[in-house]
């Protein structure tokens, strides 16, 4: 089991910047990708980034390459996002997830085995 819990949301000006941090707790995550997801009323949940726990690659959704950055922080057991220049269409339900495969398709994303609580992004024009 792996427990993710998250913080950092809020509300920011558009061209601001917040700092999402995903603190993991149970079994190792040498195992896992982690990565984050984000959820806008009325659409489906989107991903946003991944990097492998072990290795340290990333990847990014187009949408937000250049702006987010996914980190991690191996004593801590924690995974961060730093987000800039944010935008009005950055809002959105942030959630932290675990993953143990990489799914390419015609766009990558990272399917999922564990979900964190979610934290809101706001941001406003």
């Amino acid at each position: 089991q792996v427990q993710l819990v998250e913080s950092g949301g809020g509300l920011v000006q558009a061209g601001g910047s917040l700092r999402l941090s995903c603190a993991a707790s149970g079994r190792t995550l040498s195992r896992y990708f982690m990565g984050w997801f984000r959820q806008a009323p009325g659409k489906e949940r989107e991903f946003v980034t991944y990097i492998n726990w072990s290795g340290g690659s990333t990847y990014y959704a187009d949408s937000v390459k250049g702006r987010f950055t996914i980190s991690r922080d191996n004593a801590r057991n924690t995974v961060y996002l730093q987000m800039k220049s944010l935008k009005p269409e950055d809002t959105a339900v942030y959630y932290c997830a675990a993953g143990s495969t990489v799914v390419a398709g015609t766009t990558r994303t990272l399917e999922v085995d564990y979900w964190g609580q979610g934290t809101q992004v706001t941001v406003s024009s």
